[in-house]
């Protein structure tokens, strides 16, 4: 049951319902809303004395949970609860949540690099592993306390918040100590001594969706934390496994609209699991939006395709620029913002920039504008497409180094070039535009194989 107190209830009527609530053999857990304290009344209803509750001096009105998870019920809590970081992020509120980094910390700059990413494009806090759960025993299992530290220097030094996996009770003090939110994987959802303990820790628990847990088993297990004492919990979708076997998961979003109705508790999306692919991620991410999710953990790594876990689903950093251009003018649809560490430069036109342009509650732009915009994501497209060329070509070039093959290859230069040549009209270009564009990124291509070879170790 729960007891809604009337608007204007003393702190001496909440007491006193309190008082009466215990003395009958129930437990009481307030809950204090902007307007109104709600008491949820725990224990067996059937017991004698829950009907005379209602009578109670302040009550408004006694409502009756048929849910098996109280707490966390939107019938506990109508107006929807936000999460409080430690750096003032709010969770759950206009503003959303986007935590990005790379699944697991590999080395103090790695990290560093990727967090400055992160931070340059926008987003308020740092996602990023130190103790991994793997399917198999033969993988990266991460860096333990080292990666913590690791994580924490790097989140400190570019003002973001930090979310990192806790995966056992005896983790929890290294850990809270560390991080702003901690989290709790799809492996550990229904780890009731761990969600136990994390009811008692103090700090924000974001809790992963279980690979094949139903929306009751994840606000049962949410139920755990918040009774534990810790109301700050935000869920978390994560794709779920079924028969489909084209994605690493299948990402439920219906998930998020059914636990944004029957949860007050925020709720946050993570596309790079929920599809596996990296082309998918920002196509997953939009959609989260649309369906009222509260943030977004995206993967992004440095050098995606040599991470040492889940390179395939991790976005480069100049892809995660382009996201989140994007996203912004998609939570602008949903009249919401997306939460800013910094204004972002470039990608900007002379009337100050897509924030100034897209700021939550401003008219809808014109024609030009529109057009302009358009322009944005397309150059960001260009510089994602660049990028990820010169990575390949990075990679090409290790293997002509470990095969001791020079750099240049001409003939395959000129059969590039060439070829551009021929596309350029059917493109609408000019050939010397073509030829020109491919010849400015094959000196790329060659500087960043020349730059390796010269920092590569001797044999």
């Amino acid at each position: 049951m729960i007891l809604s107190m009337q608007a204007g209830a003393t702190e001496e009527e909440v007491a006193h319902v309190v008082q009466r609530v215990e003395a009958l053999g129930f437990r009481a857990h307030l809950i204090r809303g902007r307007e109104r304290v709600v008491i949820a009344v725990l224990g067996d209803s059937r017991k004698p004395g829950m009907d005379a509750l209602a009578t109670a001096p302040g009550v408004d009105r006694a409502v009756a949970i048929l849910e098996p998870y109280k707490l966390v019920s939107r019938r506990a809590h109508p107006e929807g609860s936000t999460v409080r970081l430690g750096t003032g992020i709010e969770v759950g509120g206009e503003a959303l949540l986007v935590a990005a980094g790379p699944c697991s910390v590999e080395s103090r700059e790695q990290i560093r690099e990727a967090a400055a990413a992160v931070r340059a494009a926008g987003a308020v806090a740092l996602r990023g592993g130190a103790f991994k759960p793997r399917s198999s025993p033969y993988s990266f299992q991460g860096l333990g306390e080292a990666g913590l530290e690791m994580l924490a220097e790097a989140a400190r030094d570019n003002g973001l918040a930090l979310v990192t996996e806790v995966m056992s009770v005896e983790q929890i003090p290294a850990v809270a100590g560390c991080a702003d939110v901690l989290q709790v994987g799809a492996r550990n959802m229904q780890n009731y001594e761990l969600l136990k303990a994390l009811g008692r820790c103090g700090k924000p628990v974001l809790l992963k969706r279980g690979l094949s847990a139903t929306v009751t088993e994840l606000l049962l297990s949410a139920e755990y934390v918040v009774q534990g004492g810790n109301p700050a919990v935000i869920l978390c979708e994560r794709g779920i496994r079924t028969f489909e076997t084209t994605t690493r998961n299948t990402l439920d979003l219906n998930a998020v609209a059914v636990l944004k109705e029957k949860s007050h508790l925020p709720v946050v999306v993570d596309p790079s699991h929920g599809t596996g692919v990296r082309s998918l991620v920002p196509a997953a991410a939009k959609a989260a939006i649309a369906a009222g999710a509260d943030g977004l953990l995206i993967e992004v790594h440095p050098e995606p395709e040599a991470a040492l876990s889940d390179g395939a689903q991790s976005l480069a950093p100049e892809e995660f620029r382009a996201l989140m251009v994007d996203l912004e003018g998609y939570a602008a649809l949903e009249g919401r913002r997306l939460g800013r560490a910094e204004r972002r430069s470039g990608l900007a036109g002379a009337d100050g920039g897509v924030n100034a342009r897209r700021g939550n509650g401003a008219p809808p732009p014109g024609p030009a504008a529109q057009l302009r915009r358009r322009i944005e994501q397309l150059d960001a497209e260009i510089l994602r497409l660049a990028a990820e060329r010169t990575r390949v070509a990075r990679v090409i070039g290790r293997r002509k180094s470990q095969a001791r093959e020079p750099v240049r290859d001409e003939r395959r230069e000129a059969e590039v070039i060439a070829w551009a040549r021929g596309a350029a009209d059917g493109l609408g270009l000019t050939a010397e535009t073509a030829e020109g564009l491919i010849r400015l990124l094959v000196e790329e291509a060659v500087a960043s194989q020349t730059r390796d070879r010269a920092e590569a170790p001797a044999d």
